[in-house]
């Protein structure tokens, strides 16, 4: 079964995750979002991309279950790799992704929503990297995204303390375009998408190209830094600890090892 749909409304792609109950970023989502993003070029009709949530979140994390079937650092590493590798592609996709966000967009989630090009979010929703909480660290790209959009001092505490910030919050510090009523958010959001896919498809595909032209190059190098952490710690007591705690519904005994 899959765990995304698609359907295509008047030159606008939606994308719907459907992965109950929390619409995890396992990494069969990963590949259903590669072949999507496949079929809509390949199409090539759509002028703009909506991606939101079914249910009571945006995605509320990686598929934390998933990671404890892996046994090496390096299958951590690929894991890292594969989802750093399609957030890279989205980010400089030829056609607009727009990320309609609400109840939590966190972890992967939010690493997803940042490889977007525009956010709307919910008053209401949650936006953070809570991976320290579970004795690990973001590793789709998080550590390098989440500072372009909010600055180093914030994307420092919201990282290290592991703490949300709410929709109006993540507007208020760059994260978001606009926060919205909740009833609000598919509205906005596909409105908005009939905006841009009003105008000429060659003058938007020349725009997406020339934006990311502002990226520096450092970028890739943390990237890649970031995957060789995350395999790294992966293989840490601590980060065993943390992921055996979290599905155990109980507070992890750090012996920071």
């Amino acid at each position: 079964m899959g765990t995304l749909s698609y359907e295509l409304q008047d030159q606008i792609a939606v994308l719907t995750i459907q992965s109950p109950p929390a619409n995890a970023l396992s990494s069969k989502l990963l590949r259903d979002l590669s072949v999507k993003l496949d079929a809509i070029e390949h199409e090539n009709t759509a002028k703009a991309i909506v991606i939101k949530g079914e249910g009571k979140f945006f995605s509320a994390g990686a598929d934390i279950k998933e990671f404890t079937s892996f046994q090496n650092s390096s299958d951590y590493q690929s894991l890292s790799e594969e989802g750093q590798n399609l957030f890279d592609r989205m980010e400089s996709f030829s056609i607009p992704i727009i990320a309609a966000i609400h109840g939590a967009a966190l972890g992967g989630g939010l690493e997803l929503a940042m490889a977007c090009h525009i956010r709307i979010v919910t008053e209401s929703a949650k936006l953070g990297l809570p991976e320290l909480n579970l004795g690990i660290i973001p590793g789709f790209a998080g550590t390098q995204r989440l500072p372009q959009y909010v600055g180093g001092p914030k994307a420092y505490e919201m990282i290290l303390t592991g703490d949300p910030i709410s929709g109006t919050e993540a507007q208020a510090f760059g994260l978001a375009n606009r926060v919205v009523a909740d009833d609000n958010l598919v509205e906005e959001a596909m409105n908005l998408a009939k905006r841009i896919a009003a105008k000429s498809k060659p003058t938007i595909n020349q725009v997406m190209k020339l934006v990311p032209y502002a990226k520096t190059t450092q970028f890739a190098e943390g990237v890649k830094e970031e995957a060789r952490a995350f395999g790294e710690i992966f293989g840490s007591e601590d980060a065993k600890e943390g992921v055996r705690a979290f599905i155990e519904k109980r507070k992890p005994n750090f012996q920071d090892k």
